[in-house]
């Protein structure tokens, strides 16, 4: 462990010392492709082209200046002739003045227009330019002999000059094309977020958290809501502090833990408090992070991250998203687009159960689609073990919300326990979610702690939306809204399987105009057939409630209408709640599947599925409409008092409409207070 610890400080320094060596070499690059295109774009005033025959003419006429040099360039292999020769240029340029002259005298005197227009018409005097330029004659063996002739008639003496650049032309090209190439490659790593360019696309990209060094150190205490989770990972927390207790037994800890739950039960979390409890190594990586562009990236990353992993043992691997890269590989005639997660997922199969011992790495991975992983992966030796997160109980919720509550100020009146009871399904994220809305709602209201209705409004908030008091809509959408609503509400109290009504509104909230809401007074883990029929007429009761008041139907009861087919067809083809087909499932085939698979029932099967979903929802339309029409006065008083109060609470609607929500009594679940109470009697009764 110390050896361990020694290494993991002086990496940062090694990298660190690496990192200025990558940047002397990358500014060298840049300043040699610099340089080669400063030398291949400026070099200087071409010479004049000549050839032979000009050369000598111009010496005839003694425009060659001084003498001349032979230049035998050894790199291209050319002989030529260069010196500097006088050329004289005529330039064709007006008279400015002279023109500027005459313009004047037009102006002042315009019975001379015409003499003044011959004026300007003619032709200045042309001017006559010499400059000295230089020159360059290519000469071609065993054809100078007559040139070199002539220029020693000529007195004109001929220097021989050896040329050869310290870098060729096609060094210093080739050199160009291969920095041009680096920096491609270099921008190209830093796009696709590699921190060490090209060469490091294949490194891992896990980050290390030092269990004994973290300032950030998450334990169990940290964690709450999930006590059976916590249990059968304690193995692994008292494996990796003392392993030598396990081998001494033969004991052998598991090598993978795949933590398998919904969004935000706390997996992640988990992991990380698990790695504070060991105080080890800890590497976090997420399933997308393997998989880019290049085939083949994703593979070399994982073996990078078990090279790791293994220098740093005891330690914990922790991928998250397991199932972006653990998936069902495909058949042999299937198609798919690419293989590369395959590689990537063989890759990880054998790091976890090859041929080379892997000791003292342990995998946690997290999902919450285990139908999805591929088998090889699941077997024992690679994931032995399979913790279940599930969502958590009215004990869990209210010991996250305690949890999560620490650092928030409540007022006297906020009472979690009873927030707790009033958010089942709430997983840890949705509860630190809600008090946090909360806080920021008692900020807005410049309160001094958090009460019980900011709690109340937040959890509104997030289960059905903000309201929207802005929203603007007319009278009539205002007296539908409130029809509508309250035909949900009175069935909701008279129809004895249906939740307790929470709160009816025709505030605008979310897309909807209105909303009738209900909550489970606890856990519910099983639903009934009579549950979902009463339901379905709840659901009914909106469309029912506006044609009685209007004799028209409105578009306001889309949602319900989707959601009653929904249910019914659930209730035809998943739960075996139908009297005509019975216990049977109908699924229908996956979109998705590459193979091709016989379909799950007949076109005419089929038939009677959609007429067994219309009778079940046809049957609680005709049960919803005879009871809303029996307690027709029961609705127009509802009605009546939402137009006035917009929102109202389900007790106050229980008494203005006199009926009593029968709900079963049931034994109390536990609370942290009563947990609390007997942990301290226990103490106090100790001797």
């Amino acid at each position: 462990m110390e050896n361990n610890d020694k290494n993991s400080t002086r990496n940062p320094a090694k990298s660190a010392s690496k990192s200025p060596a990558r940047s002397w070499i990358l500014i060298a690059l840049v300043g040699l492709v610099v340089y080669s295109f400063y030398k291949m774009k400026n070099r200087g005033e071409e010479p004049l082209e000549l050839t032979q025959a000009e050369l000598n003419c111009a010496i005839d006429e003694g425009r060659v200046n001084g003498s001349l040099e032979r230049v035998v360039n050894r790199d291209d292999g050319v002989t030529y002739l260069t010196g500097e020769i006088r050329v004289v240029e005529a330039t064709n340029k007006k008279n400015e003045a002279a023109s500027a002259d005459t313009a004047a005298k037009s102006d002042a005197n315009p019975s001379d227009g015409a003499n003044a227009e011959q004026n300007v018409e003619k032709p200045a005097r042309p001017e006559i330019k010499i400059t000295d330029r230089k020159f360059r004659v290519n000469l071609v063996f065993g054809e100078n002999e007559d040139l070199m002739n002539h220029l020693a008639q000529k007195g004109i003496k001929v220097t021989v000059k050896n040329e050869s650049s310290a870098i060729s032309p096609f060094i210093l090209n080739t050199l160009f094309f291969i920095g041009m190439l680096f920096l491609f490659y270099w921008f190209m790593g830093r796009k696709m977020g590699g921190s060490s360019g090209p060469f490091g696309m294949g490194k891992s990209r896990a980050k290390m958290l030092n269990g004994k060094e973290d300032t950030r150190k998450v334990t169990f205490d940290n964690v709450a809501g999930i006590d059976e989770a916590k249990e059968e990972v304690q193995e692994i927390v008292e494996f990796l502090k003392e392993p030598s207790a396990f081998k001494k037994l033969g004991g052998r800890i598991p090598k993978g833990i795949l933590l398998v739950g919904p969004p935000g039960t706390g997996k992640t979390l988990l992991a990380r408090a698990i790695a504070g409890e060991a105080q080890v190594p800890f590497f976090a990586i997420s399933g997308s992070d393997f998989e880019e562009m290049f085939v083949g990236v994703g593979a070399s990353r994982m073996r990078d991250m078990f090279a790791e992993a293994k220098k740093r043992s005891p330690c914990i691997v922790f991928i998250d998203e397991i199932d972006s890269i653990g998936m069902k590989r495909s058949g042999a005639g299937a198609l798919t687009g690419s293989h590369s997660y395959e590689q990537t997922l063989n890759t990880m199969l054998v790091e976890m159960d090859g041929f080379d011992p892997n000791e003292g790495v342990i995998v946690i991975a997290a999902t919450n689609r285990p139908d999805t992983l591929d088998s090889a992966l699941l077997r024992p030796g690679r994931f032995d073990r399979q913790v279940l997160i599930d969502l958590p109980t009215l004990k869990g919720r209210e010991e996250i919300l305690r949890l999560h509550g620490e650092k928030i100020t409540f007022s006297a009146d906020a009472d979690l326990k009873r927030v707790a009871r009033g958010t089942p399904g709430f997983s840890g994220a949705d509860l630190a979610n809600l008090l946090n809305e909360a806080a920021l709602l008692a900020v807005r209201k410049k309160l001094e702690g958090v009460d019980m209705a900011t709690l109340d409004e937040a959890r509104d908030k997030i289960l059905w939306g903000r309201e929207r008091k802005s929203a603007g809509y007319s009278k009539k959408d205002r007296e539908i809204t409130a029809w509508h609503e309250s035909g949900h509400a009175v069935l909701q109290l008279l129809l004895e399987h249906t939740d307790p009504l929470h709160k009816v509104t025709i505030i605008p909230r979310g897309r909807a105009l209105g909303a009738t809401m209900s909550l489970p007074e606890k856990d519910i883990l099983n639903r009934t057939k009579s549950h979902f029929i009463d339901e379905l007429s709840v659901m009914c009761g909106g469309r029912i409630a506006e044609k009685m008041f209007t004799g028209e139907i409105s578009t306001g009861a889309a949602q319900d209408i989707a959601m009653a087919t929904d249910t019914a067809r659930k209730m035809v083809c998943s739960y075996g709640m139908s009297d005509k087909f019975g216990f049977q499932s109908f699924r229908e085939q996956n979109a998705f599947s590459a193979a091709e698979l016989p379909p799950a029932f007949s076109e005419e099967t089929s038939r009677e599925i959609d007429a067994e979903v219309a009778k079940l929802i046809n049957d609680a339309y005709a049960k919803a409409e005879s009871l809303l029409a029996d307690n027709r006065d029961k609705l127009e008083k509802l009605a009546t008092a939402l137009l006035e109060t917009e929102t109202m609470d389900g007790r106050d609607v229980e008494t203005l409409l006199g009926i009593k929500k029968n709900v079963e009594s049931e034994e109390e679940e536990p609370s942290l207070e009563k947990d609390e109470a007997k942990t301290e009697t226990k103490e106090a009764e100790t001797p």
